[in-house]
C-alpha cells in the first residue's frame, strides 16, 4: 500500500512540474507581445521585467516612489540685452534716474504725498537710424502723474549712460490708470457718504462691513467729461477721474457706475 501511495505522489509532483514549465513556455512566448516589446533584441521584455520586479518591491515596502521636484526659473539677470523685457533691477533703475529732486519736491501723488504718481515703466522704441544695430542703446520710458498740477510727465532714459534724454509734459493726458490709483479711489468711495449703497449691497452678500478696498476686487476706467454730464465732473479729463468696477472677492458684481470718483479734487460725484 505505502508502494502505491509513493508511486501516486510521484505522479502528481511529476505532474505539477510539466504544468509549471508548460506555463514557463507560454509566458516565455506570449509575454514579448503583450508586453508590447519592440525590436531591440529583447530589451523591451527586460525592462518590462525590471518594473515589474521594482513594482512588486514597492509594494513590499522596500522602496518608495519619490514625489516629483519642480525646478525654480533661474535667477533674472540684473541687465537685459536689446529688445529684451525690462528686468526689475533695470525697472528700479530707470525710475530712480527719471525722478530727479525737482520733481520729487515739487510734485504730488494720488494720496497728496510730495513725489508724483508713477504710471508706467516701459521700454523705449529704437529710434529709426538704430533699427538695425545689434548695439543701440537701451531705452526706457517712465511715467509719471504729478496732482498737483494735473499733468503726465514722461521722460526717456539711457540705460547705458544712465541720463535722462528728454522730458515731455502734457495737460489733458489721461493715461490708464496704475493699481495705487484704482486702490485710492475704491479708498475714497468707502469712505464717502455717496458710498452708502455699496456698503450696503456689500454686507447684503457678505453680511460683513466693508471698511478698505482688499476686500474688493477692482477695475477702473477713466471718466471724461462730455457734453450733458454733471457739472460735478465738468473738470473730468483735465482732472484724473475714474468710474469704479467693484466686484465681492468669491463673489457677486456690485453695480457704482453710477459714480465717479474725481482723485484729483478727492471728490465723488453722482453722474446717473
Amino acid at each position: 500500500m505505502r508502494t502505491i501511495v509513493h508511486r501516486h505522489l510521484g505522479k502528481v509532483v511529476a505532474g505539477a512540474a510539466i504544468a509549471v514549465a508548460g506555463t514557463a513556455v507560454m509566458v516565455g512566448i506570449t509575454l514579448p507581445g503583450s508586453a508590447g516589446a519592440d525590436d531591440t533584441g529583447g530589451q523591451g521584455t527586460g525592462r518590462t521585467a525590471q518594473t515589474a520586479g521594482q513594482a512588486q518591491g514597492q509594494g513590499q515596502g522596500q522602496g518608495a516612489v519619490q514625489p516629483g521636484v519642480v525646478e525654480q526659473a533661474p535667477a533674472e539677470g540684473d541687465r537685459g540685452k536689446g529688445r529684451d523685457p525690462l528686468t526689475d533691477d533695470e525697472t528700479e533703475r530707470v525710475e530712480k534716474l527719471a525722478l530727479d529732486r525737482g520733481l520729487s519736491r515739487s510734485s504730488e501723488n494720488v494720496e497728496g504725498d510730495q513725489g508724483p504718481q508713477r504710471i508706467t515703466v516701459d521700454l523705449s522704441e529704437p529710434e529709426a537710424s538704430e533699427l538695425d544695430d545689434p548695439n543701440a542703446p537701451r531705452r526706457a520710458e517712465v511715467s509719471f502723474y504729478d496732482y498737483k498740477d494735473d499733468s503726465l510727465v514722461t521722460r526717456t532714459v539711457n540705460l547705458d549712460t544712465g541720463k535722462v534724454e528728454s522730458t515731455d509734459t502734457q495737460h489733458g493726458v489721461q493715461p490708464p490708470l496704475s493699481r495705487d490709483e484704482t486702490v485710492e479711489a475704491a479708498r475714497l468711495l468707502i469712505a464717502d457718504p455717496l458710498g452708502a449703497g455699496l456698503r450696503a449691497d456689500y454686507k447684503d452678500a457678505t453680511g460683513k462691513k466693508l471698511t478698505t478696498p482688499d476686500q474688493l476686487m477692482l477695475n477702473g476706467m477713466i471718466f471724461r467729461a462730455v457734453p450733458g454730464t454733471p457739472a460735478s465732473v465738468a473738470d473730468c479729463g483735465k482732472h484724473r477721474c475714474t468710474r469704479l468696477f467693484v466686484k465681492v472677492k468669491n463673489g457677486s458684481w456690485i453695480d457704482s457706475r453710477d459714480l465717479v470718483v474725481d482723485l484729483s479734487a478727492r471728490k465723488v460725484a453722482k453722474v446717473g
